[in-house]
C-alpha cells in the first residue's frame, strides 16, 4: 500500500501577502500642501477651474492671461471659497508656496479644509495636481 503524501500550503505564504498589500494601498494616500482655485483677479471671485489656464504666468497685478483667470493658491489648512465666492488668505504668486500643488478639483461649494479636500486613496484619486 502506497502512502499518499498530502502537500499542505503555508497559510503564513497568504497572511504576508495580504499585510504587504494593505501596506502598500495605505502608502498610496497623500495629500497636497496647498491647492489652487481659479479665480477673477479684478472681483477676487472664484469660478470654474477649467476657466483657467495652467500656461498662464502668475498674476501681478498687471498681467493678463489668455484666459483672464489665474489661480490662487491656499495653504492646506485654510477654508476655500465656493465659486462666486471671494477669496482671501492666499497668493496667486506660485513662487511663494512650497510643497505639493493641487490645482482644481475642489468643490464647487467650497469646503472647510483645503487638507481635507486634497486627500486622495489609494485607487481611484484624482486631481490636476502639480508639484
Amino acid at each position: 500500500m502506497t502512502t499518499a503524501r498530502r502537500r499542505m500550503r503555508s497559510s503564513g505564504v497568504a497572511i504576508g501577502v495580504t499585510a504587504l498589500m494593505a501596506a502598500g494601498l495605505t502608502g498610496c494616500s497623500s495629500s497636497a500642501d496647498y491647492a489652487a482655485v481659479c479665480v477673477d483677479p479684478e472681483t477676487q471671485e472664484r469660478v470654474p477651474d477649467d476657466e483657467c489656464d495652467d500656461a498662464d504666468d502668475d498674476y501681478d497685478g498687471d498681467s493678463v492671461g489668455s484666459s483672464g483667470f489665474f489661480w490662487y493658491y491656499l495653504a492646506a489648512s485654510r477654508s476655500y471659497p465656493g465659486i462666486g465666492s471671494r477669496v482671501s488668505g492666499g497668493t496667486f504668486n506660485a513662487s511663494k508656496v512650497s510643497g505639493s500643488v493641487q490645482r482644481g478639483g475642489l468643490s464647487s461649494s467650497g469646503g472647510s479644509s483645503v487638507k481635507s479636500a486634497t486627500t486622495k486613496g489609494g485607487f481611484g484619486g484624482s486631481g490636476r495636481g502639480s508639484s
